[in-house]
């Protein structure tokens, strides 16, 4: 792992591992692993599993894991059109029988996008922050984070290239969506909810 984008999630498998691409000859699988919050809300994260990592430490659903990697995004083609997909590309894995929940995030990137800051209707103040996590190759990983309150403020004093620090939680987040036909469809967000946030 780079010291810039450090991801660890415990927590519980719910789907089965399932062949999402290949590359350079390895596959690559994806499941869902199911972390509790404090408040009892329950986030499902997506988890990329190398295929040399899943034979060594195959996995089912119902199995407790543990996973340090990083967060990695990509574009895909969904309904005709690109979206940002975020997932935990596992770097180890510990399957084990039960453990605690845990999802902690550290990512040190810089501002790629101006950044948005409201107030909700009772006066709750939110800050989206999309950040650009830099990788080996020349490649970058484009994180959405959000912030509140005081973190919220800090942040809208950014602007775009400032280098910034993050700790915080890797968040799942039900919406509805209107499509251009009229209908209502259910949506998923993942992001980064800041815990603390800093310009470095």
């Amino acid at each position: 792992m780079t010291n810039n984008n450090m991801a660890f999630i415990e927590g519980r498998v719910v789907t089965e591992p399932i062949c999402d691409h290949c590359l350079y000859g390895e596959m690559f699988y994806s499941v869902k692993v199911e972390v509790a919050r404090l408040s009892g809300t329950v986030d499902s994260i997506p988890v990329t599993l190398p295929g040399r990592l899943l034979h060594r430490h195959p996995v089912m659903v119902g199995d407790f894991v543990g996973i340090s990697g990083e967060l990695r995004s990509y574009n895909k083609q969904i309904d005709r059109k690109n979206r940002l997909i975020l997932t935990v590309f596992a770097k180890s894995i510990v399957v084990s029988g039960e453990m605690d929940s845990r999802n902690e995030v550290m990512l040190t990137g810089f501002v790629c996008k101006p950044v948005m800051y409201r107030k909700t209707p009772f006066a709750r103040e939110i800050a989206d922050v999309l950040i650009a996590v830099n990788r080996d190759y020349g490649k970058s990983d484009y994180i959405p984070c959000i912030a509140w309150g005081k973190n919220a403020r800090a942040a809208n004093g950014f602007t775009v290239g400032d280098g910034v620090e993050i700790c915080g939680r890797f968040q799942s987040r039900i919406y509805q969506k209107l499509t251009e036909d009229g209908r209502t469809v259910q949506r998923t967000a993942y992001e980064v909810s800041c815990t603390t946030i800093e310009r470095i």
